[in-house]
């Protein structure tokens, strides 16, 4: 056999072997990496790459050794899972870097991370200044997570007091130019009204890059031709019109009535309606 094609076969041989043992590894070889896992991956790439190239030697070593490297990695993975003495020992553990809005120097030498590089870390996160940081970790993975002063944190529904409900996943019924039917299904639409709403917005599915509808049956939709512009989805505000509209006819029919009973109907359903309108006009008033 050619070398040229000895090196073809075994390279293509070298990328299949790899795709599956990394789908054994599983997700975080990928991902984060801890120490160990780094050490896994550069060393099966050079396994790898022993394989396709180094042609006067036994090549089928080379798959032997990517065997025993993976089993390693599942036997070390396993007792990570079983074990957290062995979790600390090849993944480490947090460190705090920030508390009370002071940095821990010493840790900070210890992580060999100096002022500079913690700075850019929170500035990534939108911080500015240490003295609004109440607690700050750096992961084993070497992601420095940071946790605010109450003071500083972003307002909340919770902060106000006020309930809301659950906030379900936006569905892709379009996707480039085609109807997804699947997504429609799932939040119990067909197609009639998916055309019924691109009717009211004036555009064609063919021109809609991406079609998402919301929790409340809001479509939204993102063009192929940029220059035109789409109405944003009224139904919220529209919801929200009415019920003050109603609002307002109660007190009106209250005023207008000469029965006392009626009118004391009148301005307690009123009140009531006050009452739920001032509940949701969080999630309905834009």
């Amino acid at each position: 056999m050619q070398a040229w094609l000895e090196v073809a076969l075994r390279t293509l041989l070298s990328v299949v072997i790899l795709f599956f043992m990394t789908k054994l590894l599983g997700k975080r070889q990928i991902s984060q990496l801890s120490l160990f896992e780094y050490i896994t991956g550069i060393t099966i790439g050079s396994l790898a790459a022993y394989i396709s190239l180094d042609l006067e030697a036994t090549w089928y070593l080379g798959i032997v050794s990517l065997i025993v490297w993976v089993g390693v990695s599942l036997g070390i993975e396993l007792l990570q899972l079983k074990s957290k003495t062995m979790r600390n020992l090849i993944d480490g553990t947090t460190t705090t870097l920030i508390k009370d809005g002071k940095i821990m120097e010493d840790n900070l030498k210890k992580e060999r991370l100096t002022n500079e590089e913690l700075l850019e870390q929170l500035r990534s996160k939108n911080i500015f200044k240490v003295a609004d940081v109440e607690f700050a970790v750096i992961e084993p993975s070497g992601e420095v997570n940071v946790l605010l002063r109450r003071e500083n944190q972003p307002m909340t529904p919770k902060h106000l007091g006020i309930k809301v409900g659950p906030e379900q996943e936006p569905q892709a019924v379009i996707l480039d130019g085609k109807i997804m039917d699947e997504p429609l299904a799932t939040i119990g639409l067909n197609r009639a009204w998916l055309n019924t709403e691109l009717e009211k917005l004036g555009v064609s599915v063919d021109n809609v890059f991406v079609g998402q509808v919301d929790s409340y049956g809001q479509l939204f939709v993102d063009l192929f031709d940029d220059q035109i512009k789409v109405p944003v989805p009224q139904k919220k505000a529209a919801l929200y019109a009415t019920l003050k509209k109603c609002e307002a006819d109660l007190e009106m029919f209250g005023l207008a009535t000469e029965s006392k009973q009626a009118k004391e109907m009148y301005e307690q359903c009123a009140k009531q309606l006050q009452n739920v309108i001032s509940d949701v006009k969080p999630i309905l008033h834009r």
